[in-house]
């Protein structure tokens, strides 16, 4: 699983690293994003811009917003047969960027974990988005993260991951249509590249959102 992750740098890294425009009247450095919160990701339709688009798939067909926050994640071993995300995995994938993700280790404790590639290095998880826009309301733009088995070091706080692209898979995990061979990018990020460290119970909050929730206890 994956409830929540950070996402900070500077709008011209954000360009650098990973070729989109960044409005800076809607974009801020995001330490503590949540399900439900309007979020940055890129998508092959425009793949130039950073767009924000609300955390929680809702599938076209959907009766309400409700369903969202049910679809944070989508698991990569079931993509192409459930009917909440097969549609978006042949045509609307999407990259979220992110600068960290965290992770509550699975004892009495529940404490909390931030996780990230060494050298701090920004990254995308994989995702899928969907718009849903019944009659007489105004379209809303969701999407979620995909998770896949931990890796080593993931599997000592958590039996699942986000799935965590290699920057080389990016593009092709955006480009449109089929793709018979797009489950294999779906698969454990190596730990030898990864780095996690406990961190403050402030993350606990969405609304704490700043540099405080990545506080060593």
């Amino acid at each position: 699983m994956c409830g929540r992750f950070s996402f900070v740098m500077e709008d011209s890294l954000i360009l650098e690293r990973f070729g989109v425009r960044v409005r800076t009247a809607i974009y801020k450095a995001r330490y503590n994003c949540a399900p439900t919160q309007n979020l940055a990701v890129i998508t092959g339709q425009d793949r130039e811009t950073l767009q924000f688009f609300r955390w929680g798939l809702v599938p076209s067909w959907s009766k309400d917003l409700a369903i969202g926050s049910k679809l944070i994640n989508a698991r990569a071993e079931t993509l192409a047969e459930k009917p909440s995300f097969r549609s978006a995995y042949r045509s609307r994938r999407c990259l979220v960027p992110a600068t960290g993700f965290f992770e509550w280790k699975r004892d009495a404790l529940k404490q909390p974990y931030h996780i990230f590639l060494k050298g701090e290095e920004p990254f995308c998880f994989a995702g899928l988005w969907e718009e849903w826009a019944p009659a007489g309301t105004d379209p809303v733009r969701s999407f979620t993260i995909i998770t896949t088995t931990p890796n080593e070091l993931m599997q000592t706080i958590h039996d699942r991951m986000p799935v965590i692209l290699r920057r080389e898979d990016e593009e092709r995990w955006l480009a449109s249509g089929a793709d018979p061979g797009l489950s294999s990018l779906l698969r454990p990020f190596p730990a030898e590249r990864m780095e996690l460290k406990p961190v403050s119970n402030r993350v606990n909050s969405p609304s704490n959102d700043g540099p405080e929730v990545l506080v060593v206890p």
